[in-house]
Order: C-alpha cells, then sequence, then structure tokens
C-alpha cells in the first residue's frame, strides 16, 4: 500500500555523491517509486550520447503521470529544472569531490549502467577525472549548476555536507 502523503522527492550532487544511495532508503522506507535519471538520460549508443531534453522530459512525464508520489535522483540539472515546480523536497547531496572520488571507487557494480563489472571499471578513470571537474565544470552537471537549482527552490531543501546520516 503506498503512502498517502504525497512526497515528491529530488535528490542531486555529483556522480558518487550517496544520489542512488539514499534515493533506494527513501523509496524503500516511504514506499515510492524511484526514478534514476541516467536510466532515461541518454541513448543506447557505444559512445555516449545525451538523448533530447524534448524526449527525457517526454520519459519524465510518463513516470511522474504514472506516479502521485515518487523520488528522482540524478546530476542532470537540466531535467532537474522540469521538475522543480512539483517537487515537495529537495536534497543536495554535496560531500566534496574527495568523498565522491572514493564512493566511486568502491561502488558495486550498476548493471542498469554497464553490461558487466569489468566495463564499469574500465571507465573509472574517466569517471574520477569527470568527478574532479564537479567544481570547475560550466555545464548541467556542475557544482554551480546545482548550487543555482538549489538556491532557487523556494520549498523544503537540505544541503548535506557529508555522507553521515543525521
Amino acid at each position: 500500500m503506498r503512502n498517502n502523503n504525497t512526497q515528491r522527492i529530488l535528490i542531486f550532487g555529483n556522480a558518487g555523491s550517496g544520489k542512488t544511495t539514499l534515493a533506494k532508503n527513501y523509496a524503500d522506507k516511504h514506499d515510492l517509486p524511484h526514478l534514476d535519471l541516467d536510466e532515461l538520460a541518454w541513448l543506447d549508443t557505444k559512445i555516449p550520447e545525451r538523448k533530447s531534453l524534448k524526449e527525457s522530459a517526454r520519459l519524465i512525464n510518463v513516470f511522474v503521470k504514472k506516479n502521485k508520489s515518487w523520488v528522482i535522483e540524478g546530476c542532470y540539472s537540466d531535467l532537474l529544472d522540469l521538475l522543480e515546480s512539483i517537487a515537495t523536497k529537495m536534497i543536495f547531496l554535496n560531500p566534496g569531490v574527495d568523498t565522491c572520488i572514493s564512493n566511486c571507487k568502491t561502488r558495486p557494480w550498476e548493471p542498469h549502467k554497464y553490461k558487466t563489472a569489468e566495463a564499469q571499471n574500465k571507465n573509472l578513470g574517466m569517471l574520477l577525472q569527470w568527478v574532479s571537474d564537479y567544481p570547475v565544470r560550466e555545464d548541467e552537471f556542475s557544482l554551480s549548476a546545482h548550487k543555482a537549482l538549489f538556491e532557487r527552490f523556494k520549498g523544503n531543501k537540505i544541503e548535506r555536507t557529508s555522507n553521515e546520516r543525521k
């Protein structure tokens, strides 16, 4: 049975910040449908390529129309912008680059992203460089984009600067 309190939670931050872990915990604890934006943001191509914003928005709309409450997580400020006006809570995970790098090095295999654990491990060097660039990038995945999204949001919001449970 679904929880009667409408909860629409956005969780975002750098790769390795703990988004998926926290989203899964919220989803389990509050019986909420969970959407990882990685699952709908990319085309199935050998060289990673983003889907159009219009196509990703369409897929997000399908999910939110199907579910009154939810938890959605990702690092895509352009996609999160589409949900800001209907979210009831926003959680910005900002534990610092060193913590994110450490988490990336120890993360378990993510079969929804990689066909094998070996394929995931082969990509680790590129991922660690990408994570390291978080404070200086100027794209939809950057610290500056995430801070702007967080600051704009007028609802219930939390910024976590560590992975400690509070």
